[in-house]
């Protein structure tokens, strides 16, 4: 075997035994997962905002701008659900590139994932414990959820990696919401089949233990937009779109039938700046269409302190290293915006 075994890393168990929750941050997190849930399921009729970087970077930065949606968050708590984005593995499409902080809890280090498993627990521990946030992360590698499965409110799937069986599986026993994403090829029956998988029961093999689980309910839907055979992004948010979602539930029988509509990658073009008007273009959608308002629970966004990305070593505060972000003075106003038309 051609791989270089550096050091045996620590179990998900020894971690948590490490740095361990409180009991008022496991009481603070079951009262969240429990509403956000109840959106799932419809007994809730808030909206969700799952709300933060592209990626987790430095834990100043991150934290900072988690303090500022605390505050909104008390300003529009009748009518949303803000559930920050602390996203701390990064996908590359080749391979190459910023990993997340998993890899590199210092963008401008060598790997180190010893460090990184540290540094990404006590990140979302700090969320939790001095801002009542339990939030969102992307299961990018299943084998790995279990360092922060304590932590986390949400789960999203990528569209690079919702065919995968043991993404699948493992969703069907992580206990919280999981959002399949649709892939990148924009083939909404592999989205489907995914959250059916998912939503069932399975028996596999799990961190070397043989797991059974019995199906997550709160399996659905994330629309990201998709690209054509020529190369060009095409959307996947308007009206049309979210009816056609509506019409392969009907169709699956699947349990609490939901969306949520990712409003940057190839829904925006990748063009971030546009996330502001098609996040207002949704809330118009629902509030147009009774089926579509009990269908479409929230919105994925991708925001930070400062607008746009930065080139690894410029170092601006809270200014993202992967895909460029609103920055907080939009990302205030379109917040508000959108519970003002809720």
């Amino acid at each position: 075997m051609q791989m270089n075994f550096h050091r045996k890393l620590p179990s998900s168990q020894e971690v948590k035994n490490e740095l361990p929750l409180t009991g008022r941050m496991e009481q603070v997190k079951a009262e969240r997962d429990d509403h956000i849930k109840k959106v799932f399921d419809g007994s809730s009729d808030k909206f969700l905002l799952i709300i933060g970087p592209c990626s987790a970077d430095h834990h100043e930065p991150v934290l900072e701008y988690i303090s500022r949606l605390r505050r909104v968050q008390e300003q529009v708590a009748d009518k949303i659900i803000i559930i920050p984005r602390i996203y701390t593995n990064k996908p590359r499409t080749t391979g190459q590139g910023y990993k997340g902080m998993l890899h590199q809890p210092d963008p401008e280090a060598k790997p180190d994932m010893y460090k990184g498993i540290a540094a990404i627990r006590e990140l979302h521990l700090a969320a939790l414990r001095d801002y009542d946030f339990s939030c969102a992360d992307e299961m990018l590698y299943p084998e790995n959820h279990r360092f922060l499965s304590d932590l986390l409110s949400y789960v999203a799937v990528g569209a690079r990696s919702v065919e995968n069986q043991q993404h699948r599986l493992t969703a069907s026993g992580v206990g919280i919401p999981v959002g399949m994403k649709n892939p990148t090829g924009g083939d909404l029956g592999v989205m489907m089949n995914s959250i059916v998988a998912a939503q069932s029961g399975h028996t596999f093999i799990y961190r070397g233990w043989e797991v059974s689980t019995e199906g997550n309910p709160y399996t659905h839907a994330i629309l990201r937009g998709y690209v054509d055979h020529t190369g060009r992004s095409v959307s996947n948010y308007h009206y049309e779109d979210l009816l056609r979602v509506e019409e392969l539930y009907e169709k699956s029988n699947l349990t609490n039938p939901s969306i949520i509509v990712d409003t940057n990658h190839n829904n925006s073009g990748k063009k971030y700046l546009e996330q502001i008007r098609i996040a207002k273009d949704i809330v118009h959608s629902r509030n147009q269409n009774v089926d579509i308002k009990r269908l479409v629970k929230g919105l994925m966004i991708e925001s930070y302190l400062e607008d746009g990305a930065q080139g690894m070593g410029e170092h601006v505060f809270g200014k993202s290293i992967t895909d460029p972000c609103l920055g907080w003075e939009k990302t205030e106003r379109l917040i508000l915006d959108i519970a003002d038309k809720l």
